[in-house]
């Protein structure tokens, strides 16, 4: 079993990039926060960090390590705040799409938050395939994803509005050559839908800019970089929406589903039925 004393010396090296600043946030001397990381490198078998002078950098192991070492500090808080508190309602660990956390949802959050003084609720933005196989893993009460269109399970489902966009001041040519495009990591649902649809249509296309954040894809869309999909929520002022026309229709085989875990608790879908009903006004708009 992993010591989540020398997890936290290890996430604090890293973020401070040496061992002084480190062991200042852990309120521990250079010479300990060393020991701690030679100890969970024996732990673990691998060296986990590259020594330079005074900065390190974590190596090919190390990245692997901290993702779960993060997650397992954050988890561990999360119990000992939950157990410790008192009269408690539990936790919710919830998970959802980068464009529904930025259109407003956050009010709606923070609201059941305040109604619910004594439930900690623990949010994650990101993307849907990461979102859906956290939920199967457990690792999330509830969770709102995007998917394929005609999946079962769930809450609720709604059909998804997803348009093609490029810039509206710096429009690409699309009439000849390869399609630029831009999107999330391989393993997208758009992603893949766009591809699909080009290659269906017998067009060439290459990657132009690749970012795992929303905001990074709109400002890269705005700015001309290429052409992309986006949910209606996520299409900005300073986007334009591709017609059939143009030979860009809409992509309508997506969907947003609301899933619980098979054991969730009453706290979590009451939330649930917030989030159906906020997701049914969305609908409601976008029609």
């Amino acid at each position: 079993m992993l010591d989540l004393e020398l997890l936290r010396s290890f996430v604090s090296v890293v973020d401070a990039g040496g061992f002084t600043r480190a062991g200042e946030r852990v309120h521990r001397t250079q010479s300990t926060v060393s020991q701690q990381i030679k100890r969970l490198e024996e732990d673990v078998g691998q060296p986990l960090l590259i020594r330079s002078g005074k900065d390190v950098i974590p190596t090919e192991a190390g990245e692997r390590l901290l993702t779960y070492a993060r997650r397992l500090l954050s988890l561990a808080e999360e119990a000992r705040d939950v157990v410790s508190r008192p009269d408690n309602e539990g936790a919710i660990r919830l998970g959802v799409p980068e464009d529904f956390a930025a259109y407003r949802l956050a009010k709606l959050l923070a609201a059941f938050a305040r109604s619910h003084p004594n439930l900690r609720l623990d949010v994650r933005a990101d993307q849907s395939m990461n979102l859906k196989r956290d939920l199967e893993r457990g690792e999330l009460d509830l969770a709102l994803f995007k998917r394929a269109a005609g999946e079962k399970g769930g809450i609720a489902v709604w059909p998804e509005r997803v348009h093609w966009v490029t810039s509206k001041t710096h429009p690409r040519n699309t009439t000849t050559g390869s399609v630029p495009l831009i999107g999330f990591p391989s393993g997208c649902l758009y992603r893949a839908g766009a591809i699909h649809a080009l290659e269906s249509a017998g067009r060439n296309w290459h990657m132009a800019y690749t970012s795992s954040n929303l905001s990074g894809i709109q400002a890269a869309i705005a700015a001309g970089m290429g052409l992309s999909i986006l949910s209606e929520i996520a299409i900005l002022a300073d986007h334009r929406v591709l017609t059939a026309k143009e030979g860009f229709a809409p992509i309508d085989k997506t969907e947003v589903a609301l899933v619980a875990a098979p054991d969730a608790s009453p706290a979590t879908l009451r939330l649930a039925e917030r989030l159906a009903e906020f997701c049914h006004t969305v609908q409601a708009k976008a029609a």
